[in-house]
């Protein structure tokens, strides 16, 4: 009788994080735009030289994955997530993506432990986005 009691509250101390346990239900945009098939290219103005192209939208079991990069030049200066899933583990590792975008300036970056099928959806779209800018 003495061991019913500490197993008890175990018991239902284990069983709250359960409980309370939310899956993520969809992307963190509101877009209802159809998922584009190629990616696209468009000149944010010749005085900066810059362009900006949005690569294909990736659909993972997570949610969607879209980004669109900045280009000066061969060069990438920014690179931004459209789309992404609603996921704790997506948003941590958002930042070390483009920050690793940036400093190698292709789509050969590592993948992002606890978001690995975030990162395989980043990486198609960054060189969809690449291969685009090139063509």
């Amino acid at each position: 009788m003495k061991r019913a009691l500490p197993v008890l509250v175990l018991s239902v101390a284990g069983l709250i994080p359960v409980w309370r346990y939310e899956p993520s239900t969809g992307t963190s945009t509101t877009e209802a735009a159809a998922p584009a098939s190629t990616p696209s290219a468009s000149s944010t103005g010749s005085a900066s030289g810059s362009t900006v192209v949005k690569g294909t939208v990736v659909t993972t079991e997570k949610g969607d994955v879209q980004v669109e990069v900045t280009f000066a030049g061969g060069t990438i200066t920014a690179v931004r997530m459209l789309k992404q899933p609603n996921h704790p583990q997506t948003t941590a590792a958002v930042p070390k993506l483009v920050a690793e975008t940036l400093e190698a300036q292709s789509a050969d970056v590592d993948t992002v432990s606890g978001a690995t099928i975030t990162s395989d959806g980043y990486r198609e779209s960054l060189q969809a986005a690449i291969d685009a800018q090139g063509a």
